[in-house]
Parts: structure tokens; sequence; C-alpha cells
């Protein structure tokens, strides 16, 4: 049996040393590099799947694209509308998805609840590296699926695996972590770069060549990021993040999807029933008060892929202390709230520069789209002279530098959905994108001095 060589392998970058550093020479990064261990004959571990059940490799052909054929594309519905919006539909047969989340977020039951729930033509084959079977079933029995048709493994060695799945030729794989996966031909250690890569390019490789559909749950690192080598991202079909907001609520969303869109979330709270899916969105980020609106919260329309949630925009601006203004906001970009006081501060003359700000949406929710501009300039406008908003006014809108109320996607949804959760009006850019048409709660807007405006009348300060 030939020697088994050891090397060390940058976890971010996937820079290779033959001794441990502190440092990476190439990101820079710090105790990134882990222990790899490649058995002698590294050839061994390159030989493909065919190669490895003895049937004979195929020659792989060069065709032309226009001689390819296409067809309607088949998605298997996973019985869990949240998770159908994010994948584009449903699942995609022959495909891979990545879910990665916090440790507790509920990544596990929503694979055991799509598992029991999907429409799949054949068997489902949960493999379970970090539980066993008992706790599975009794994950099962609490979410109400302990007779569903779903078969358990806890095999995690590579090889068994392939060959149970050849014989069991299952429709969905779910594989509860690909961290624990291992194989002999990528070293001794489960859980390396060099484990993570096998392991996910053959199961990957078997999910396109039966097409079947295979998920993969990942580990995250303390900075939010799946762990692993990042190539496990370009890998994959799809890569799916689950986090949660400070309340119950968990957002499901695609930072990349081959098969559709990256834009849309899928929104549950955790119950003793398991995930429950909210079919009123607007109802976990919307307060309705009796009576005034306290200064600096304004509610928005806002664009989240294919629907409108109705959102409430907080801020709140405090004396500086110590002479240094910051910032603390972590659900809208700190160098948009920046960007919108500086706008403020040009064109209304009203100071930020020696003001903390703090501006949070209410719910926990996250957001980033261009929409979200003018209700947050509204909010600071607001917060920074104490006059409140109406309670009946909703606000839309991108604001450029120059102080400018710009078109946004959608308008006429965004104020249909307003008038439709009882609000009166929508202050919006003046401007609309061809074709649309706004109807009569639009109150239009050019620039952020016309908004102020509208939004407080005679009650505006500068």
């Amino acid at each position: 049996m030939g020697k088994t060589k050891i090397r060390y392998v940058c976890s971010v970058c996937e820079h290779q040393e033959p001794k441990w550093l502190g440092r990476c020479p190439v990101c820079n990064e710090w105790n990134t590099f882990v222990e790899s261990a490649e058995p002698a004959g590294s050839a061994k571990g390159a030989r493909s799947r065919a190669a490895r059940t003895g049937s004979k490799a195929v020659a792989r052909q060069v065709i032309p694209i226009n001689a390819v054929k296409t067809g309607e594309q088949v998605r298997w519905p996973t019985g869990m509308q949240e998770l159908d919006r994010v994948l584009g539909g449903g699942i995609v047969p022959g495909s891979t998805t990545l879910v990665g989340g916090e440790p507790g977020i509920g990544k596990s039951t929503l694979m055991i609840q799509a598992a029991g729930l999907a429409t799949v033509p054949a068997a489902r084959l949960y493999l379970a590296g970090e539980e066993a079977p008992a706790q599975l079933k009794t994950r099962a029995e609490r979410v109400g699926l302990a007779r569903a048709p779903i078969s358990i493994t806890t095999t995690t060695e590579l090889d068994p695996v392939l060959r149970l799945l050849d014989e069991q030729k299952p429709s969905l794989l779910i594989v509860d972590s690909i961290q624990t996966l291992h194989s002999a031909e990528a070293g001794d250690i489960p859980g390396t770069v060099n484990q993570i890569k096998y392991c996910a390019l053959e199961l990957s490789e078997w999910a396109r060549e039966t097409g079947s559909a295979l998920f993969l749950v990942a580990h995250i690192t303390k900075e939010g990021s799946i762990a692993g080598p990042k190539i496990l991202e370009h890998m994959v079909d799809a890569v799916l993040y689950f986090d949660q907001s400070e309340g119950d609520a968990r957002f499901l969303r695609a930072t990349k999807n081959r098969f559709g869109p990256t834009d849309e979330v899928g929104i549950f709270t955790m119950q003793s029933t398991g995930l429950m899916q909210v079919s009123d969105p607007s109802s976990l980020f919307l307060v309705r008060r009796k009576g005034n609106v306290p200064p600096g919260v304004v509610v928005a329309p806002v664009y989240e892929g294919s629907r409108i949630l109705l959102v409430e925009i907080q801020a709140l601006t405090v004396p500086a202390k110590g002479g240094i203004s910051r910032v603390f906001s972590d659900r809208i970009d700190t160098g948009r709230v920046s960007r919108l006081a500086a706008v403020l501060e040009k064109h209304l003359g009203l100071r930020f520069s020696d003001q903390d700000i703090y501006v949070n949406v209410a719910g926990g929710m996250k957001i980033g789209e261009v929409g979200i501009d003018l209700p947050l300039a509204l909010a600071l406008y607001s917060a920074r002279t104490g006059i409140p908003m109406g309670p009946e006014v909703t606000v839309t809108g991108e604001l450029s530098l120059a102080g400018e109320v710009r078109p946004v996607q959608a308008l006429r949804r965004r104020i249909r959905a307003a008038v439709e959760m009882s609000f009166k009006s929508c202050i919006g850019p003046a401007a609309v994108r061809e074709g649309e048409q706004c109807e009569e709660a639009w109150i239009p807007t050019e620039t952020v001095n016309a908004a102020v405006k509208a939004a407080f009348g005679e009650r505006r300060g500068g």
C-alpha cells in the first residue's frame, strides 16, 4: 500500500502548501489551512463513477447546438408553495441544490417536509450523516409525516452510498450534510476541501445521469457563507440560504438558480408542528396602529420576486457620541443609509453629519431593492425633524444623488397593494415606465423636496 501524502489546503482560495501556515500567502486570510490526505497514486481518485461500477466509458460527442433537442421542463412540486417559489416552480429532475443556514434554523425540518410532501415518481432517500434514524423519525412525527414514503440511511462512506443509489434508484436524495460524507479516494479525514468537492461532484454526476433530484445540506461559517470551498457553489445548480429574523420568521433565498429567479423570498415561521408557510407576509412586517404614526416610521411597498410586500421602515437619529457619527443598520445596507442622509443634507439642508443613525425593518426582513430609497429618506427626515408621516400614506421610489425621484419596477402593482391594505395614497415617482398606468391613489413627485412637501405638507422643516 502506498504512502499517504499530507498537504494543507486553504479553505477560502484552495491554495495548497506542503506544511501548515497561519496565514494564506494568496488570499491573506488567517487560520484557513486544513489538512488534506491524498493517497499515493492519486490517478485512481480521478476515475469516474462509470469505471468504478464496471461499465464502459462512453466517448463524449461534439454536438452542434442547433441539433440539441429541448422540451418543456418538467418540475416536481414540493408540496410547499414558498419553497416552490424560491426554486422557480418546483424541483427540476437531475438538478443539484445546495441548502445552507445557521445551526438550528430549520434546514433539516425543511428537508424532511420537502421529502415527505414532494410529488416525485419514485422513492425518496434521506442520508442522515449527523442524526440517528430515531431522531429523524421523531422529527417526521412532529411535522405529521411519520407515514411518508421516505427511506433513511446513515451511511457516510461514498462508495456504499453510490451502490445503494444504483439499487434503490430514488427520485429524490437529500444529503444532510455534505460535510459528513467521505471517500477513501479523497483522503481519510471527512470535511476537508477535497472530500467536499469530490463527494459533491460524484453525487451531482449521479443525479444528472439518472434524472434524480439532489439536495445537499451544508454548514455555514461564522461570516455566514457556506463552509468549504467556494467552488462547491459553482458545481451545483441552485444555492439556497435559510436565515432568521429577530422573531420567528425564516427567510429562504436563492443566491444562484439555473432554473429560476434569484429574487424570490420564501417566508416561513417555525411552529411546534414544523415550518409553516406565511400566507400573508405583510402581516409580519406591517404594524397596524390606532392613532398617529410615530416620527421616523414610513410604510413602503417592496417588490420581492413576484409579489409586493408592505414593510415598515423605522429610523432614529440621536446626537453622535464623541463627535463621530455612525450608522447602525443590519437590514438595509449601511452605505445606502449614508448616501441618502448625504442627499437630504445637500438638497434639504438637514444636518446628519453630527448624528448617529439607526435604521430597522419591522419583522427583520433584509431589503436591497432600489424602491426603498425614497421611503428610507423620508423616514430619516421624519426622525431628524420629529414630524410624523400620515397614517394612511405609503412611499416608494428610487432616489438619485441629484435629489431626483426615479421610476421603479411594478409601480402600479405597488400602489394597488397599498390600496388593498387600506392605505389611501402612495407617494412615488412622477415618471413611470413605458406601458404603465397608475391609479388615483398615486401622488407623483419629481424631487425629494416635492416628496417631503407631499408627505409632510406645511409641517416640514429645514
